[in-house]
């Protein structure tokens, strides 16, 4: 008798267990999929792969660091575009890159193409990057450049 005493225990115990633990899940609210939610604005990706809004700086040139936006202020940032005036800190790489000397040039800047991100496709991040450059610029560059930004 007192094995079936014990063993009737053990198996209320563990009813008991498991509808605590049904009961829990199911009025636990759903979780909505990560892909449904979107940001409430495109990021800008950076080197790192990290989703930044209205950085202060950022790496043109990821390989080797030769171009780099300084000191951006940001007068938009919307899901569309986004606009700043900044400096395009570019080493001339004269007589070569390791010994070059980086120069300062006045640019606007100009995100827009707002596109999922690869890495997480509940954020967009904005596809292209144009600089204008409102004053000297690099000799090799035009005054108005853009590039496809990285996924």
């Amino acid at each position: 008798m007192r094995g079936h005493t014990t063993r009737t225990a053990v198996m209320l115990a563990a009813a008991l267990g498991l509808t605590a633990t049904l009961g829990t899940a199911s009025a636990a609210p759903a979780a909505s999929p990560p892909a449904a939610r979107q940001t409430a604005v495109p990021v800008l990706v950076d080197c790192l792969w990290d989703p930044q809004v209205r950085p202060a700086d950022f790496i043109l040139a990821c390989g080797d660091g030769n171009s780099r936006l300084l000191s951006l202020k940001w007068s938009h940032w919307d899901a569309d575009s986004a606009r700043a005036t900044g400096i395009n800190a570019v080493n001339d790489c004269k007589p070569y890159c390791a010994a070059g000397t980086f120069r300062s040039y006045r640019v606007i800047v100009r995100l827009d193409e707002p596109k999922p991100w690869e890495k997480r496709a509940d954020v967009e991040r904005y596809g292209r990057i144009t600089l204008e450059y409102t004053g000297d610029r690099p000799e090799q560059f035009e005054r108005v450049v853009t590039y496809p930004l990285w996924d």
